[in-house]
């Protein structure tokens, strides 16, 4: 997979993990990619919650105990393939970071891989700004999390 060069002044990551094998792990990977899954099984909720299309704009929700962290984003891409599924989105005003994040399951030699990756720099509004060393430990944590969400 290509992935073309970005900003420098984003901190690009790239995380892959097998799922499963076969066809069946295929089929229940490939849908729960494509209606939000891999978020809703690490924590987050999805408003709405609907299959992913372009353009959408759900409202992303994480709670940290009595804290409730909404996230906008916009879906930039999807794609649907018999050997590939996934997509993209980026980040709104009012979003802790600002970036891009994606997910993608394909298949490799029977195998059923997720790779998520992300471009994400300071958001530009504060209390996000300065917050921003604390969320890049919290986004380890979470990328650790969608790598088991299809499991």
């Amino acid at each position: 997979m290509d992935w073309p060069s970005s900003e420098p002044q984003y901190r690009r990551s790239e995380i892959s993990a097998v799922v499963g094998h076969g066809e069946d792990v295929w089929a229940r990977a490939a849908q729960r990619v494509l209606s939000w899954g891999v978020k809703t099984a690490s924590g987050f909720a999805v408003d709405p919650a609907s299959a992913v299309s372009v353009g959408d704009r759900p409202t992303i929700t994480v709670k940290l105990g009595w804290l409730s962290v909404r996230e906008p984003v916009e879906v930039t891409a999807v794609v649907n393939r018999a050997d590939r599924v996934g997509f993209a989105y980026r980040t709104l005003p009012g979003h802790p970071v600002s970036g891009e994040e994606a997910f993608i399951l394909h298949r490799d030699n029977g195998d059923v891989v997720l790779t998520v990756r992300s471009l994400t720099r300071a958001a530009a509004e504060q209390p996000w700004r300065a917050l921003f060393p604390l969320l890049r430990i919290a986004q380890l944590i979470v990328r650790r999390r969608y790598l088991r969400a299809l499991r």
